[in-house]
């Protein structure tokens, strides 16, 4: 049999076709499916294992979903994708990611700054899938390319904003160096990493947390306090919006605190909720939609030009024919406040013209 990364994208193209199919199958053929190996996939027992066929197929779905909504309104996904990378032994798969975030992050304007409205900019600027789904707890996300669907990437919904920020460029690494090599992410993986998850692990870390950026923002801290504590680390965490494990494993590995700091902090059963509660810092913001917010547009577009019926609709946004028509009527509906502290809404017309005054 092939090897996923060896494979045509056309033949990869029908193999993840046929994900409705995978409910039902060995664990064995739901492996050779996202080409990941069968010890791995064989952890999930009972009702794990279900959801995860489940989620299987409803990547799937979703992603064909939102092709179908494109199509229907003439808006086809524009993917923006960077250059594929090969990996080789004489070079760190950990050192080149950071050099390929850092282009990337070029490449889309972003500067050395935290992104806040990550999966937004995903989304748009580059083209990605990005799906939320209940998944089982010990996986992070799944990844599959094809070349009609593009980058599609399920984030499990259960885990923390924080948690699903770094699966996404996990994912996001994966479609830079395996791209046509689709395959599940476990929270943990036992012995060595490859050289591909390396990579992925690296580059996302870097996406978030820039050397450049994390330095300066370091060095101003200790400058003006004399000193480093844990509640720095809480800031600091919260501005690059990121967990304060992943912070401070990042400050490890730039040699900037020591060795063990995170490791201490784990240990310590250490509360970044009240942490951040006490340090009075305000909540990011948190997209749970299990599809992205370019799709719920076109589904409600579709539904306000009388393409799409209320079930229709109602099935483009996973929920029942009442929480759909809210979800339009939110949509469709502007919100602003006015001097005098009242707040004004007016409904918006989707299909009017901003370059005439007719639509």
């Amino acid at each position: 049999m092939p090897q996923p990364d060896t494979l045509d994208p056309r033949i990869l193209g029908q193999r993840i076709a046929e994900a409705r199919k995978a409910r039902g199958k060995t664990q064995e053929e739901v492996a050779d499916f996202l080409g990941c190996s069968r010890a791995a996939v064989e952890k999930m027992k009972g009702a794990d294992e279900q959801a995860l066929n489940a989620a299987i197929d409803e990547l799937q779905r979703l992603a064909e979903d939102y092709r179908d909504l494109e199509k229907l309104m003439n808006a086809p996904l524009r993917f923006n994708y960077p250059a594929e990378v090969t990996l080789t032994p004489r070079i760190d798969s950990a050192e080149l990611a950071e050099g390929v975030a850092l282009q990337e992050r070029q490449r889309l304007g972003l500067g050395d700054q935290p992104v806040i409205y990550l999966r937004s900019t995903l989304e748009w600027d580059v083209g990605l899938r990005i799906f939320y789904w209940d998944l089982p707890s010990a996986i992070a996300g799944m990844y599959a390319y094809t070349a009609d669907l593009g980058c599609c990437i399920l984030v499990n919904k259960r885990h923390p904003p924080e948690r699903r920020r770094v699966t996404m460029l996990h994912e996001y690494g994966h479609l830079i160096v395996d791209r046509y090599k689709p395959g599940i992410d476990y929270l943990t993986m036992a012995g060595r990493k490859p050289a591909n998850e390396r990579f992925a692990e690296s580059f996302a870390l870097n996406f978030l947390m820039p050397t450049s950026s994390v330095r300066q923002r370091f060095h101003d801290i200790v400058t003006t306090t004399g000193n480093f504590r844990v509640a720095d680390l809480r800031r600091l965490s919260h501005f690059y919006y990121v967990s304060m494990e992943a912070m401070a494993l990042r400050l490890e590995q730039l040699g900037l605190i020591q060795k063990g700091s995170a490791q201490f902090l784990k240990e310590s059963k250490f509360s970044p909720r009240e942490a951040a509660e006490l340090l009075c810092l305000q909540p990011q913001p948190v997209n749970d939609f299990p599809f992205p917010d370019r799709y719920k547009y076109l589904a409600v577009a579709a539904y306000e030009r009388g393409e799409i019926g209320d079930s229709d609709l109602a099935h483009y946004l996973r929920c029942d024919i009442v929480t759909a028509r809210e979800i339009a009527a939110a949509t469709l509906t502007s919100r602003e406040m006015e001097p005098t502290g009242e707040e004004s809404a007016w409904r918006l017309d989707f299909a009017k013209s901003l370059l005439s005054a007719t639509p």
